[in-house]
């Protein structure tokens, strides 16, 4: 019983970074000790240890040398990196996909999905976001490369912190139905090269909003917080 509850207790922090991190309340560069997150989260010192090595692990916070813990700025070289092999493999996918003797299941749900009859069948918020995940690595998975798959879903969770970001803004979401229907259709038709190039040319677009839409944030969430520590104490 008593390991289940630090095992709890190490999600609920856990889950509380991550979010902090997500939505910039937490900003790249914040500096931290365990003895702040535990006393903010009302947790002890070993499932806030455990809850900062599994971040540590997911490349969202780094350990600072006799001086506790920072959210890892982002390395938009590294970035860069990792949509390039996403490129790759997903373009590589798709052309697995177009020499398969039939049509994989994945690609007709996927069809149904982002081809809604009616625009207000579409769905809104985080379940868009999650779509747009799983329309990837569904491709992806569809070609049947088992390692192709593990290698472009370790890519996705990687970049998930900026990705989400895609879809705070409605002609965003617009764009990526339109986009992803474009693709499938030419799957569909057997196409490789024209879904293949329409696929880049998508996630090269999402990439470079996604960046602008995360500095912005930033921005605005150091303003913020600036302003808060400026703001005169009460007395």
């Amino acid at each position: 019983m008593t390991s289940k509850r630090k095992t709890s207790m190490a999600d609920r922090v856990y889950e509380a970074l991550k979010d902090d991190i997500f939505e910039f309340r937490l900003l790249p560069g914040d500096k931290f000790s365990e003895g702040d997150v535990g006393t903010r989260l009302d947790a002890s010192r070993t499932p806030v240890r455990e809850a900062l090595y599994r971040l540590q692990r997911e490349g969202y916070v780094e350990v600072l040398f006799r001086s506790g813990w920072r959210v890892k700025p982002l390395d938009f070289e590294q970035i860069e990196d990792l949509y390039d092999l996403r490129i790759t493999l997903e373009k590589a996918a798709i052309y697995k996909i177009c020499e398969l003797p039939e049509e994989p299941a994945a690609v007709r749900t996927l069809t149904a999905i982002w081809n809604p009859d009616h625009p207000s069948e579409r769905a809104v918020g985080s379940t868009v976001r999650a779509l747009d995940e799983s329309f990837h690595c569904d491709l992806v998975a569809a070609a049947g490369n088992r390692e192709m798959t593990r290698i472009h879903r370790e890519i996705s969770d990687r970049l998930r912190i900026i990705r989400r970001l895609d879809f705070t803004r409605n002609d965003r979401v617009d764009a990526t139905y339109l986009e992803h229907a474009r693709i499938l259709d030419a799957i569909r038709r057997g196409d490789a090269r024209t879904a293949a190039d329409e696929l880049a040319r998508h996630i090269r677009v999402s990439q470079q909003a996604v960046k602008e839409i995360t500095m912005e944030r930033i921005r605005e969430a150091a303003r913020d917080k600036a302003a808060q520590n400026t703001q005169p104490t009460a007395t």
